[in-house]
């Protein structure tokens, strides 16, 4: 069957059949000639085509996802809660990875834009400088098509955002620590021109004043190897001796650097205190318990649905943290 055999069925023309039952951007029908056509589509059994009617309406029922890696539980978290939000809106989620690549990420987002979807979300830290300029033009073109975006991360200027308090997250770690008699640490930063590492990287810096110092800043990537091979140079430099508490600026380095320090016979935290930061679900399988900033990934995903699917404009909601102290930091005040 096709709409033209649900046309002639119905006894209307087949721009009104189209309309009735595609939907249109620009014109609407008459409540009895729906129900004509329904019913006639109905009798024939015709399946309407997803295509036709996304042509019609000027979008699909399609929300995008851009993450920079799925296997990041960071991200896999976010990505739940994005899927359950936008499937309770009837819209289906289109899953993309990024590698943290802006040419990549440029390609997704006119992708995204050419297939027409209903939404998209972006999540993930972004770059400082050229790179951050360039995803803000790409998705103001995006935007002025009529599709609603979403930013999780950092606020990206022009479009809605829930923004993560990196640095008051990692003032507050700092400031805890402190508190447990920690007061020389090592610090594993990420990258230097990751704007998340960076702001967790400053935040926990400046909060340390002069109650405590920082023996080592790290420079790695932000990932588990990252952590790993940063932990392993800093006991080759000898600085591992010297510090009370390793701090990684996210919880896969955390992760990595726990493993290299196994590798090395150290135990923690009895040869050296560890800690992370986002409270990602895996560790609740480590031992001991890592200390960490919780980010509350599930409420970052319900919050940038709403925000895409309300056009929002470039409203930013910030989204605190937590810090949840565990075994791998113990206190030191009674020692």
């Amino acid at each position: 069957m096709t709409l033209s055999d649900v046309a002639r069925e119905a006894g209307v023309s087949l721009a009104t059949a189209s309309r009735a039952i595609n939907g249109s951007a620009d014109r609407s029908v008459r409540p009895e000639l729906v129900e004509r056509v329904t019913e006639a589509a109905a009798r024939l059994q015709y399946t309407p085509d997803a295509t036709a009617q996304a042509m019609a309406r000027g979008r699909t029922t399609t929300l995008g996802l851009l993450v920079h890696d799925i296997a990041d539980p960071y991200f896999s978290a976010i990505a739940a809660a994005v899927v359950r939000t936008a499937e309770a809106e009837g819209l289906q989620v289109s899953l993309a990875t990024t590698q943290n690549d802006p040419a990549r990420e440029a390609q997704l987002i006119d992708l995204m834009r050419r297939q027409r979807a209903r939404a998209v979300v972006i999540a993930g830290g972004r770059s400082a400088g050229e790179r951050s300029d360039a995803l803000a033009e790409s998705l103001a073109a995006l935007g002025r098509q009529g599709v609603g975006i979403a930013a999780i991360g950092q606020p990206v200027p022009g479009v809605a955002s829930v923004a993560v308090d990196n640095r008051g997250g990692a003032a507050a770690l700092a400031a805890s620590l402190l508190d447990l008699g920690y007061r020389r640490f090592a610090v594993l930063g990420g990258p230097t021109d990751r704007v998340t590492a960076r702001d967790r990287r400053e935040g926990f810096l400046d909060a340390l004043g002069d109650r405590g110092s920082v023996a080592s800043s790290v420079e790695t990537a932000f990932t588990w190897e990252g952590g790993h091979r940063a932990l392993l140079r800093l006991a080759q430099d000898g600085v591992l001796a010297d510090v009370d508490a390793v701090v990684a600026t996210n919880d896969v380095m955390a992760l990595g650097a726990l493993a290299a320090a196994r590798e090395l016979g150290l135990g923690v935290p009895q040869d050296v205190a560890l800690a992370g930061f986002g409270g990602i679900s895996t560790l609740r399988d480590v031992v001991p318990t890592l200390t960490t900033v919780t980010v509350p990934m599930d409420e970052l995903g319900v919050r940038a649905v709403r925000l895409a699917l309300g056009d929002q404009g470039d409203v930013v909601e910030s989204v605190g943290c937590d810090v949840v102290i565990g075994g791998s930091t113990p206190d030191l005040r009674g020692a």
